[in-house]
């Protein structure tokens, strides 16, 4: 099956396509700090790389978020167009690129293993003022990361890339010509948790993580993966998701992974190793990308899946909700324990609150025109199974729809 993946957007021709808890225990949640705009904030110690202490915002309940990509941020009129739009309305968050789909991070930075990698094309100068004067506004900043997905770094480091099957010295590419890192090259690990902390010290209040994945679009028959032998994809993600948490949690960064939306409706792997079981352990928040115009023809045995925003939105949610909260599962994961020796295996797992449920959501034109009734079918199909948090994407950070649909304050 072919899966479409959020870079897909690209072929909207849209030219600044450069898109992204307080960490849990395995076995528990930590509650969140609800805030009323200008009510709450904690001030958290930085990184030693800068003594002076950032102050970082809890998380909202709900969080309603736009996404911001790096070219904007790094383009003041455009980003305070946004920043308007969050203080006039519900919205009360952002999610701001970090690490774009091209590799390149959005913010200077003098530690030596992330200054090679630093944006010449896009990415924003002030980020630490403009990050703080986001907080002046009590705007809840969430920093998006695209993890194995980086040409640039792979063009630093060919020997962590994903290669040919057929020559195993170079380096494999998708469709669009990029390339991803393997998800089992660990040193990659310590350079995203390096520039995880370098993020949280400069006040991002959460990160991101997305790409966190194996390539799904490309020649799937001449590709290898070097550093994963011996590990199934589910497991080779996995170990990722583990050293990430254990990395970041003492930091007290919350943490959040995107998923592909059919995630929360199948058992597989997709091909990819995301699995919805085996990720809930090491974050705070799923958000399954759960754009309908992402799904297959005849998924759920709808024949053009674009006139079903509520019933696509509303059906994957109301599963992953489902399995959130579920005691039991048939899934296999590092943080649970088999019930007995009874075939096919069950698995004891924490009940997560349905909370930690946050949907990405439509507000792009894709194959078609995305109308207002459109983004607020998929605004009811989520507080229908009730959730009231969701992230907005639209690649060109216009909302042109979204805008209609939100209340003034």
């Amino acid at each position: 099956m072919k899966i479409n993946w959020r870079s897909s957007t690209l072929i909207f021709g849209v030219g600044i396509l450069l898109a992204a808890g307080v960490a849990v225990a395995v076995a528990s949640v930590v509650p969140k700090v609800s805030f009323v705009r200008g009510a709450s904030v904690s001030t958290i110690p930085s990184q030693a790389a800068q003594p002076s202490a950032v102050t970082h915002l809890s998380t909202p309940t709900p969080v309603r978020a736009v996404y911001m990509t790096q070219c904007v941020v790094g383009t003041p009129s455009f980003r305070s167009e946004l920043v308007d739009l969050i203080e006039k309305t519900e919205l009360n968050a952002i999610v701001i690129d970090i690490k774009d789909y091209s590799g390149g991070i959005a913010f200077p930075t003098d530690n030596p293993v992330l200054k090679p990698f630093v944006s010449t094309k896009c990415g924003a100068a002030d980020m630490k003022r403009f990050v703080a004067s986001l907080h002046e506004k009590n705007i809840y900043i969430i920093g998006r990361i695209t993890v194995f997905q980086d040409p640039l770094y792979t063009k630093a480091h060919p020997e962590l890339a994903v290669k040919k099957s057929s020559d195993t010295k170079v380096v494999w590419k998708d469709h669009k010509g990029l390339s991803f890192i393997d998800v089992g090259a660990r040193p990659f690990w310590e350079y995203i948790s390096t520039l995880s902390k370098e993020s949280y010290a400069l006040g991002f209040d959460e990160l991101n993580f997305d790409y966190i994945r194996f390539p799904s679009d490309g020649d799937m028959k001449d590709i290898a993966y070097t550093w994963n032998k011996g590990k199934t994809k589910q497991e080779g993600l996995e170990n990722f998701f583990k050293y990430l948490h254990d990395q970041l949690a003492p930091t007290g960064v919350v943490m959040s992974a995107d998923l592909f939306g059919m995630v929360t409706t199948n058992y597989d792997d997709l091909n990819i190793g995301q699995v919805l079981e085996r990720a809930l352990p090491y974050f705070d928040y799923i958000d399954p990308m759960v754009y309908p115009s992402h799904y297959p023809t005849g998924f759920n045995g709808y024949t053009n899946v674009n006139e079903h925003p509520y019933d696509i939105v509303n059906f994957s949610l109301a599963h992953a909700v489902k399995r959130t909260v579920a005691t039991t599962t048939g899934i296999a994961s590092f943080a649970y324990t088999r019930i007995g020796t009874s075939t096919p295996a069950i698995y004891q797992k924490p009940s997560y609150p349905a909370s930690k449920i946050r949907p990405w959501l439509q507000s792009f034109d894709y194959p078609v025109t995305y109308t207002p009734a459109m983004v607020a079918a998929q605004i009811k199909a989520t507080t229908d199974v009730g959730l009231d948090s969701y992230l907005f994407w639209d690649p060109s950070n216009k909302y042109r729809s979204l805008k209609e649909v939100l209340s003034k304050e």
